[in-house]
């Protein structure tokens, strides 16, 4: 089973990694937040946990498949080895997509389903990695520090997505963990890996590598990790260092801010909210310690939604226009839906913080999935053409 498009557009959707993996990841981002909204307001009934599968389905199936599509594309370049064989990618795609496909259907049908594609889509995310780390392994390049790390973060989203499956299957205990372990050994860890290496070099930022900078930051990552798993909300201080650990780096980089190119600007913005998504963290958590209260998960949507999925949308949106001959341009469309992102991060810290304080919180969370469901839309009826068929934008909005 695959897509079928004609054979000229055939041919041109599936020559570079990135087009049909980023068609999947923002499809998928659609589908199953959708599904997601109608189960937590009951106007749905689900086969499986709608927050399990909320999840699963933005960590594994939004987030992932992104992720792949990006690195499939750039990893050899960064490691200064051939592009990669179409073959390897599509035997990749072809598992998350026939495997997204039946746990999308078996979360409504039957779990039987849910957990026959958590396999395929797990398959597909070790083989994946396995591509990775042979382009890895083979690369002459002396100075593999930014690989290392792209990897290491990759090997934590495998063990992650591992575990996410024996927690479903077998052990509700490690539910807990493997969710940590996936937000932030795996989508932080990795983004941030890249963001450190590729943001400062398109900002002709002139600044030396801190050697021990993602050393020091996953040391502290894993303590958080661990103090969350012994008791919640005692990671509050390990929150509070990143956040500063991260606010001095970018201190010493010195980014133009604010920059007039909003190609650059929305990469600044999503690195950040870096230190302000930990610190918010650590408030957060110390909140639920003292008062034995919950933000309504702050710590983690204002990380992935204020970093991680501001970045995608910046990168992406770079590696589509890169990528097919359009110019290196944001215009006023495409600046709209930057501005687009920072009010889906927006809408989602106020829900918490309504819901922190008692008050009925489900009108700002409609409104939450509206903004997210309206940006990917959005997203998609400007560039789903130039992924699928290389076509040509014409500015929208400029003078």
């Amino acid at each position: 089973m695959r897509m079928k498009f004609e054979e000229g557009e055939d041919h041109y959707f599936f020559s570079q990694p990135h087009q049909p993996f980023f068609i999947l990841a923002f499809v998928n981002a659609i589908i199953i937040m959708l599904i997601f909204m109608l189960a937590y307001k009951g106007v749905m009934h689900m086969a499986i946990s709608p927050t399990r599968f909320h999840a699963y389905g933005l960590i594994y199936l939004l987030f992932t498949p992104a992720f792949f599509g990006f690195l499939f594309t750039t990893f050899p370049r960064f490691s200064a080895t051939a592009p990669l064989e179409k073959k390897a990618y599509m035997d990749v795609f072809n598992l998350y997509y026939l495997g997204a496909s039946l746990y999308i259907l078996g979360s409504i049908a039957t779990p039987v389903l849910s957990v026959l594609g958590m396999g395929m889509v797990f398959a597909g995310h070790l083989r994946g990695a396995l591509i990775l780390k042979k382009i890895y392994t083979t690369t002459q390049m002396e100075d593999r520090h930014d690989l290392f790390w792209i990897l290491l973060a990759m090997g934590f989203g495998v063990l992650s997505h591992l575990l996410f499956i024996l927690s479903e299957l077998f052990l509700p205990l490690l539910a807990g963990i493997t969710t940590q372990m996936g937000i932030y050994l795996f989508l932080f860890l990795l983004t941030f890996s890249v963001a450190q290496r590729m943001v400062p070099f398109f900002s002709h930022a002139i600044v030396s590598r801190d050697e021990t900078l993602m050393q020091r930051l996953f040391g502290v990552l894993v303590v958080r990790i661990l103090l969350e798993s012994l008791y919640s909300g005692s990671g509050f201080i390990a929150d509070i260092a990143l956040g500063l650990l991260v606010a001095k780096e970018l201190q010493r980089w010195q980014l133009q801010t604010p920059n007039p190119n909003p190609l650059l600007w929305i990469l600044h913005t999503a690195l950040y909210w870096v230190p302000i998504a930990f610190i918010l963290g650590g408030i957060s958590n110390l909140f639920r310690l003292l008062t034995d209260s919950t933000l309504l998960l702050l710590d983690i949507h204002s990380l992935v939604l204020g970093f991680v999925f501001t970045i995608l949308i910046g990168f992406g949106t770079r590696v589509t226009l890169g990528h097919s001959g359009n110019p290196m341009h944001a215009d006023r469309w495409t600046q709209r839906l930057f501005y687009a992102t920072q009010a889906v991060v927006g809408v989602r810290i106020v829900v918490s913080l309504v819901a922190g304080f008692g008050w009925n919180f489900m009108p700002l969370f409609d409104l939450s999935v509206a903004t997210w469901l309206l940006l990917c839309i959005l997203w998609a009826v400007r560039f789903f053409a130039v992924l699928i068929v290389g076509r040509q934008l014409t500015p929208r909005g400029d003078a």
